[in-house]
């Protein structure tokens, strides 16, 4: 097991602060005014507001490098060590990096990635279309190229510049919030926010090569570009050049992680919301749907033109959209009741042409390299039992699990959930009244008084964000995996609430106190308190956590990686778990059977036959599995051969016996159809030296965590 131990001793164009109302603040030719010294003003603010956002974002960037090296000591641990730290898929990632590294020239590097023979024995397969890796393509290149070899460690290169993204992620919060609020005070209390909450937040001090370290600070540049898009009285330049920002962000995005399509397919759906609801501009959201598709279309010509981008929802939706609006072209007019009607059949309209595009795409693809996911969602959500071995997989997995509830005492420590909920309950309330006014067909004049009188006002930038911040809520909810894409949003809600006028005004109304003066005095009041609070409260325990010094410790595997790397040749293909053969690549360069990418079908049945090694198997049917692989050497692990981690009923080896129709291990019920195998466990069988495991199986290596057996090349 890899840990980590005490160290041994001695070794934006922006609004000003005070933004005004778009109803009272514009004259009746349409101007807006200027105070006195206001110009001066707007550029003072900017100009401190963008030092701020700089200094913050670069802050963050070296406070979770600092805790990297404080957690690993990794400027001190050996290069297989330091690789060894990149567990999982994050090993696999980086070890194309590595590869690009090594190789003799780009070209061959290149080539070695389009015809590549060694991530997945007896196949040739194209890394760069399977997965998504040009960021360690260019990243490789870029190192190249630049005179830094003397001066900066390939390793150091990388990491430094996933850092240095965070750097970038942090700023486009701080740059949304402002966007959003009108004043810089807002995003640096986002900002804080997101370093408090980091634990919730992020985890890139240690899954640093992780796909959506990558793509989250695009995603967020992403939704500050749309953010600013959604303002009003925007010059045609201005918004060309949005539109573009926006296009190269959701291009960067949707080209390093494999989960783009659902992300962005839950943006559309927020844009789709609000477009039927007409509370966004229907061209920016015609706009912002065309981009989504292109850039994926980009993305899947850069993957050889990957299937399962072309056979994603959101291209499907997308488009199906656009021709139900097409076919509904008096969709906005009528009144209440006509307009209900129109929206329900509109919705209809949609659903029924998403599923049929993206059915006859796949169809004509022949595409079936996600069904895993929609296997595990129809088991998630209770569509009935499963005994998918892949679906299982991911249903017994802590981070594919429910979100804990913890989580939100520890929001709430530093105050982010109490403000992100009084926040939410006002603008929702807010944004169904404005919903059902704009349903029933008032004309602007009406419209324009009753929002007066009532003070309910709901920006295009605020609507959006609310949207997306819920749709993102239920997302984190049903799954902690996807916590960090509404955590990160949240910190910009809950600030840009604590900071808005608007929302101020709304309060102090409704609690008819409401003067300009006090408003104003809350509006930064507030803030500056709970800016103070935190300063408090979280600053001593950031100085200790900075302070606190380990070391990676993981001696068993070093020692495997050294054995293999000394004992074994360049050729051996090896089989075993995916987690530990993506650091077998890593580290040794050796041939893997499987690997944990796991958005392949084919990929997806051959790790189930190779974790055949944990089950209830025949040594002759396991030797003519990984013998069909071209499987050399089998490693075995104590920790999944006798895990303790799950409970039963999820443990590796319990999905395997019921998946094989065998009962489970232990005390507890099992189903009535499923039988006793035949055969022991061969994982604890095969220690035993058996005639009848010998004769397949001579082992090579042991320690307290591995066992690597050799296979016999029979005639």
């Amino acid at each position: 097991m890899t840990t980590v131990r005490q160290r041994r001793v001695g070794k934006v164009e922006e609004a000003a602060e005070d933004q005004p109302s778009e109803e009272t603040n514009v004259k009746p030719d349409g101007k807006i005014p200027h105070p006195p010294g206001g110009k001066v003003w707007n550029i003072l603010s900017i100009t401190v507001g963008g030092i701020v956002a700089i200094s913050v974002g670069l802050l963050t960037s070296v406070y979770v490098a600092t805790l990297h090296e404080n957690d690993l000591w990794f400027s001190n641990i050996k290069e297989v060590e330091r690789e060894i730290s990149f567990r999982t898929e994050c090993g696999l990632y980086y070890s194309y990096y590595k590869q690009m590294i090594q190789a003799a020239s780009i070209q061959q590097g290149l080539h070695g990635l389009v015809y590549d023979n060694k991530t997945e024995s007896v196949r040739t397969i194209n890394i760069l279309e399977r997965m998504n890796v040009y960021q360690e393509v260019f990243l490789s290149i870029l190192y190249r190229i630049l005179p830094i070899q003397q001066y900066l460690e390939p390793v150091y290169f990388y990491i430094y510049t996933l850092f240095g993204l965070q750097a970038v992620y942090v700023i486009a919060l701080y740059v949304t919030s402002w966007l959003l609020s009108g004043t810089w005070l807002s995003g640096l209390l986002a900002a804080c926010w997101y370093i408090t909450n980091r634990v919730d937040t992020t985890r890139v001090e240690f899954t640093i090569p992780l796909r959506e370290n990558w793509a989250l600070p695009f995603f967020a540049v992403q939704i500050a570009a749309i953010t600013y898009l959604l303002r009003s009285h925007l010059q045609p330049a201005q918004e060309r050049l949005t539109l573009m920002a926006v296009f190269i962000a959701t291009f960067l995005f949707s080209l390093t992680w494999q989960f783009n399509q659902f992300m962005m397919l839950i943006q559309a759906l927020a844009l789709f919301i609000l477009d039927c609801l007409d509370m966004l501009p229907t061209a920016k959201v015609t706009w912002l749907y065309i981009i989504q598709v292109s850039g994926l279309l980009l993305v899947c010509v850069l993957q050889f033109f990957n299937s399962m981008i072309l056979g994603s929802l959101i291209i499907s939706f997308n488009i199906s959209v656009l021709i139900a609006r097409t076919i509904q072209k008096n969709l906005k007019k009528g009144g209440f009741l006509s307009r209900l009607g129109k929206l329900i059949l509109h919705v209809l309209l949609v659903l029924c042409l998403t599923l049929l595009i993206n059915k006859f795409i796949k169809k004509i693809l022949n595409l079936e390299s996600d069904e895993h996911i929609f296997k595990f969602l129809k088991a998630k959500f209770g569509f009935g039992a499963t005994r998918d071995f892949d679906a299982n997989l991911y249903l017994c997995e802590e981070a594919f699990g429910l979100l804990p509830l913890n989580t939100f005492s520890r929001l709430s420590s530093t105050l982010l959930f109490y403000v992100y909920g009084f926040v939410l309950f006002l603008l929702t309330v807010a944004a169904v009244i404005i919903a059902f006014r704009n349903l029933s067909g008032s004309n602007q004049v009406q419209l324009k008084a009753k929002m007066e009188e009532h003070t309910v006002t709901l920006k295009p930038d605020a609507a959006y964000s609310l949207v997306h911040t819920v749709l993102f809520g239920c997302l984190a909810l049903s799954t902690m995996r996807m916590k960090y894409l509404w955590t990160s949003h949240m910190c910009v809600f809950a600030s840009f609430g604590l900071c808005s006028t608007e929302v101020w005004k709304l309060v102090l109304k409704c609690l008819h106190l409401y003067t300009s003066q006090r408003t104003q005095v809350i509006k930064y009041s507030v803030p500056i308190i709970t800016l103070l609070y935190i300063s408090f409260k979280f600053w001593p325990g950031i100085m200790d956590e900075l302070s606190e010094l380990r070391e990676f410790y993981d001696p068993d595997t070093v020692e495997l990686m050294n054995w293999i790397k000394s004992n074994t040749p360049n050729t051996a293909v090896f089989a075993g778990s995916m987690q530990l053969l993506a650091g077998v690549k890593l580290c040794t360069g050796r041939t893997l059977t499987n690997h944990p990418h796991y958005e392949d079908k084919n990929l997806r049945e051959r790790t189930k036959q190779i974790y055949q090694i944990y089950a209830k198997r025949s040594p002759g049917d396991v030797y003519g599995i990984l013998r069909s692989f071209g499987t050399d050497y089998v490693i075995l692990e104590d920790s999944i051969c006798y895990e303790r981690r799950h409970s039963r009923g999820c443990r590796l080896r319990d999905l395997l016996d019921v998946a094989n129709g065998h009962i489970m291990d232990g005390l507890g019920e099992n189903e009535p159809d499923l039988k006793p195998s035949l055969y022991p466990r061969f994982c604890e069988e095969i220690k035993k030296n058996l005639p009848s495991y010998t004769m397949h199986f001579t082992r090579v290596f042991q320690n307290k965590t591995f066992h690597v057996y050799k296979l016999a090349k029979h005639k």
